[in-house]
């Protein structure tokens, strides 16, 4: 391969995990190339070495626990670099400048002890130069390139003042500060909704457009990748499985692997087919692809009738004029000024009800959903479960409550405890909750929630940082099921996961629904899979609900203008 034609060639690329019992190879023989201008999807199952490749390319893997082998060959103005025979010092010249990276996590990526514009001020100020003046102008620019307006406002705030998909926007925003070379950019829209993921994806390709950037894009979104990249890198267990034009493997998929991903996805239709196909099922040598499509279909008739009688019944948790509303400063005179996240917001859910719950970032989705826990304290209204108020118990009546009401969070990383064993973090709830007569069986319920959730015994001994992603999400599962709840809040519970473990946690949600008689309040962006879910939607825009409907009714003939919007922004 010629580096005239490329700005990135890797070859014969080896990294291993290394510890003090065993070297773990997770990337093995991997060469591609990164062609000048272009758009690299790369795609695999959680675990397949996605983020370990993309991250070796920018030298941010430590190097005393990790061992990488091969080249990294960069395009540096007509001259040949080996990215991995670099100093560290030499090396932070090229990382954030010339090579540049969107990640995964902006919860935890973000500082959250300065302020977003001091962050993206810091990156001009380092690799361009720039006076504070220079680098704050700048900052407002770019703020205002991925929609985040008025500049000034996110400038002054704190990421923790922020949601997911603002703060992913901070991110990107601090990614393309100094124009680089190439972006990688590893699941840059995984927080984000529809509308706003668009208007994300149009801005890289104006960018990509105007300066000539090439871009590496880590999604889970097979629609992001057929309709952004020009080539596309599958992974399976560190290894190529098919290296193609974007073009070419969408329409003719060479591989069992390949095609097993494709077949993942939820369809954007009122067919619902129960449980979804997995990868697992193309890679089985026992099935005939044919015999994967013969599982379960309900119809919308079906879907529908199968709704109107669960919402025949009493309702199990009663909304009635919830508000929340915050300080978010002073202004001249000291006058207060409040920020309204939820207005008067009224609805009910029935047992063993799924009521999908859509709107854009920062609509107020997370708050509803932490304020119905009391984790957030509302305002003003009322939430009755059981017909008990929730907002009138006490701590203790309030810690009673949180056996029967769990939520499984957006960001698995963030929500387990990465000191704490797997084991201890399911058990730990059930000894607070008084499940269980001795230690012996909270350990064996737990061993049982692991094998429920598709986990293994061995990983009660385990801690989160030896998981991907899609598996510490089972674990978030397992550990809300530990206290035996009869309602759960999934708040973007598949949001962090690749096509295929999303399929997988949908059927296990799905099946755990069935096995424990479980309601559910699923939140999500993803407008195809609440549909999927739900056998009700609600819209919420600016923390007013819009519109709530039967699932496919709402899908099929919205009656709000907004909800008009999301949907039609699902044929990106």
């Amino acid at each position: 391969m010629d580096l005239q034609d490329n700005v990135l060639i890797i070859n014969d690329l080896n990294i291993s995990f290394l510890s003090a019992q065993k070297s773990s190879k997770v990337v093995k023989n991997l060469s591609f190339s990164l062609q000048k201008g272009t758009t690299l999807g790369i795609v695999g199952e959680s675990g397949s070495g996605k983020s370990v490749t993309a991250l070796s390319i920018m030298q941010l893997l430590p190097s005393k626990k990790v061992k990488i082998e091969g080249e990294i060959l960069f395009s540096d103005a007509g001259k040949t670099i080996d990215l991995l025979s670099l100093s560290d010092k030499t090396m932070q010249y090229y990382r954030g400048n010339r090579l540049s990276m969107i990640f995964q996590e902006p919860m935890t990526s973000l500082n959250p002890s300065l302020t977003c514009g001091e962050q993206i001020s810091e990156t001009l100020r380092l690799h361009l130069k720039m006076s504070k003046l220079q680098a704050k102008k700048r900052s407002f620019e770019l703020l205002e390139e991925v929609n985040l307006s008025p500049p000034q406002k996110f400038y002054q705030s704190y990421p923790h003042q922020l949601s997911g998909g603002q703060k992913q926007r901070i991110m990107i925003a601090i990614a393309i500060a100094c124009q680089p070379d190439i972006l990688i950019a590893d699941e840059p829209t995984t927080a984000l909704d529809v509308t706003v993921a668009k208007n994300i994806l149009l801005l890289l390709k104006d960018l990509q457009k105007k300066y000539g950037i090439s871009i590496i894009f880590i999604t889970h979104d097979l629609e992001i990748v057929k309709n952004t990249a020009d080539h596309v890198l599958v992974l399976y267990q560190g290894e190529k499985v098919e290296y193609e034009h974007s073009e070419t493997l969408f329409s003719t998929p060479q591989q069992s692997y390949t095609q097993g991903l494709l077949s993942c996805k939820v369809p954007q239709s009122n067919i619902r087919t129960q449980p979804l196909p997995t990868v697992n099922d193309f890679l089985n040598k026992d099935k005939n692809i044919s015999q994967i499509t013969l599982k379960t279909t309900i119809s919308s008739t079906q879907w529908l009738e199968i709704a109107k009688k669960i919402t025949q019944k009493e309702p199990l948790l009663q909304v009635k004029n919830l508000s929340k509303i915050y300080p978010v400063g002073t202004q001249w005179l000291g006058r207060k000024v409040y920020f309204e996240a939820l207005k008067s917001i009224s609805f009910d859910v029935y047992e063993n009800e799924t009521l999908g719950l859509v709107g854009e970032s920062g609509c107020g989705k997370t708050t509803l959903g932490r304020t119905l826990l009391r984790l957030i304290e509302p305002t003003k209204g009322n939430i009755f479960y059981k017909g008990k108020d929730i907002c009138a118990l006490n701590n203790r009546q309030l810690r009673n409550l949180r056996k029967e009401i769990q939520i499984v969070y957006q960001d698995p990383y963030s929500s387990l405890n990465a000191r704490q064993l797997i084991g201890e973090s399911l058990v730990q709830p059930m000894k607070l909750h008084h499940i269980g007569t001795s230690d012996k069986q909270r350990k064996d319920k737990a061993v049982e929630l692991l094998e429920k959730t598709g986990l293994e015994a061995k990983h009660f001994y385990a801690y989160p940082h030896e998981f991907s992603g899609g598996q510490r999400q089972r674990i978030c599962i397992a550990r809300a099921l530990s206290v035996e709840p009869q309602f759960v809040i999934c708040d973007e519970a598949v949001s962090a996961l690749d096509i295929s473990v999303q399929a997988q946690i949908l059927n296990l949600l799905n099946e755990l629904k069935k096995d424990y008689h479980l309601t559910y309040i699923f939140i999500s962006h993803d407008l195809s899979v609440v549909r999927y879910m739900s056998h009700r939607v609600m819209v919420i825009k600016s923390g007013q609900i819009q519109e709530i409907n039967f699932a496919d009714p709402l899908y099929e003939n919205p009656q709000n203008d907004y909800t008009k919007q999301l949907i039609n922004s699902l044929s990106r």
